[in-house]
């Protein structure tokens, strides 16, 4: 009959290919959310994210410094092959052509980048379409485009819109966006600046320092390791955690340049959804790594514990209800990221990367078994070495929550220290095994383990 439409086999049309906004955070821990049962830090908007959608419970980075984290996450591979160890060597123009937004510029893909790079000394303007991007740190007192002044957060938001706004209709983009926050701006007064708004966010409450703040935790590090106080570790906790009014003001601060990435996620949403594009946008959440608090004498990052290697992730995808609300506590990696956004997207993932497709856990039924057993073990290592400050590097292995770390000096070959924790009965960490009986036996158990997966990282 004349003027009807042929009925559409929806089946035989090819899939729309999702957007993909990928926010990394900078030094975000992974208890520092409200679902991750934070009761005292403001997250409203990141938890639903997590609520509407798939929430990793145990991920984590291979390298705990954005530098080397940030290299892993672009190209889905440990620093032992990827060979960035530094924060001046860049990609080179064959490992940037792997890493996942070229390969998804090259299938099609609209690409943008914002905030901190953070790999290198060059940055690759040219391998985006859209660039927003920073060498070095960044400062937080930034101007918007009328050149008023502007919280970095929230220009980064505000440049956000600009890229989703600039998109052509139909075309399917990739942007990823590297806050600065809750970065410190290090030597800086204040450290971690916040947007005035959020002055009296917090400010009524009392933080309860941790338990491993106690500084018997700080004083089991040998001599070497504390460096006469010079670890930039201590160094930087003198200044932000060494009394509790400085730990108080510091918590409180950092907890605020979250609720900040917070509102701006919100924001995101909501334009997302005003834009017609949140039914085929996937949103992913992370950190480059952990934070200290002033746990074991320390702030930043760099070592073995959990609150240093441990890190937030959500993957929202809306084109899936059958992954809203749900969780997983088995262990992930940055290293997990490329290959998944790149699965995602429906482009072939690189043999050389060593990561795996989250898909696969995101996929499998509630309490189903896997088709490919995921990983209970994984290596994590620390080689950055510079003359300028005094951080000691390490090396570890995590296996069934079992615990091992090494860690050494490179400017002194003969320094050594060994940590060993059974996180099923210690999770905070508090008691190093490493001397005692019961932890000689499981270093023992744990050493093959280690050299295997250390090789297996090259």
């Amino acid at each position: 009959m004349l003027g009807l439409r042929q009925p559409v086999d929806l089946a035989s049309r090819p899939p729309v290919a999702p957007n993909i906004i990928f926010l990394l955070a900078d030094d975000q821990r992974w208890d520092a959310l409200g679902v991750a049962g934070n009761k005292t830090i403001q997250t409203p908007n990141l938890d639903r994210l997590a609520r509407d959608g798939f929430y990793f419970r145990r991920s984590y980075v291979t390298t705990p410094i954005c530098c080397i984290s940030r290299a892993s996450i672009l190209s889905g591979q440990y620093a032992r092959r990827h060979g960035i160890v530094d924060f001046v060597t860049p990609f080179t123009d064959s490992a940037l052509a792997q890493t996942y937004p070229v390969l998804l510029r090259k299938a099609g893909y609209r690409t943008g980048f914002i905030g901190k790079y953070g790999v290198g000394n060059v940055m690759p303007v040219n391998a985006y379409d859209y660039w927003r991007g920073f060498d070095g740190q960044g400062n937080y007192a930034a101007k918007d485009a009328q050149g008023k002044p502007v919280h970095l957060t929230d220009l980064m938001g505000q440049q956000m819109d600009e890229f989703i706004q600039g998109n052509p209709a139909g075309k399917p983009f990739c942007l990823s966006v590297s806050f600065k926050a809750p970065h410190a701006q290090d030597g800086a007064n204040p450290e971690f600046p916040y947007a005035e708004r959020f002055t009296n966010l917090y400010r009524d409450q009392t933080l309860k320092r941790p338990a491993a703040a106690d500084d018997k935790y700080y004083r089991q590090f040998p001599d070497w390791f504390r460096h006469n106080d010079q670890n930039e570790s201590r160094v930087r906790w003198s200044r932000r955690f060494a009394t509790d009014s400085l730990f108080q003001q510091t918590t409180k601060s950092y907890n605020r340049l979250i609720t900040g990435i917070d509102e701006v996620v919100g924001n995101l949403r909501r334009s997302l959804q005003e834009g017609g594009l949140s039914d085929n946008t996937i949103i992913v959440y992370t950190s480059d790594n952990g934070f200290y608090e002033g746990e074991y004498g320390f702030a930043d990052k760099w070592y073995g514990h959990e609150l240093s290697i441990r890190v937030p992730l959500i993957i929202y995808d809306p084109r899936r209800p059958d992954r809203k609300g749900r969780t997983s506590d088995q262990y992930t990696l940055n290293i997990d990221f490329a290959p998944t956004l790149l699965t995602l997207a429906g482009v072939p993932v690189p043999g050389r990367m060593q990561g795996r497709s989250l898909t696969q856990l995101m996929d499998a039924r509630e309490g189903a078994t896997l088709k490919m057993p995921w990983r209970t073990e994984f290596y994590f290592e620390h080689m950055f070495n510079t003359p300028a400050v005094f951080i000691p590097q390490s090396e570890g292995v995590l296996s069934a929550d079992r615990k091992y770390v090494h860690y050494y000096n490179l400017r002194e070959p003969a320094d050594s220290y060994e940590e060993v924790y059974n996180l099923k009965t210690d999770p905070l960490e508090l008691r190093n095994l490493a001397v005692e009986s019961p932890g000689k036996a499981l270093k023992k158990s744990l050493l093959p383990i280690f050299d295997r997966l250390k090789a297996a990282a090259r």
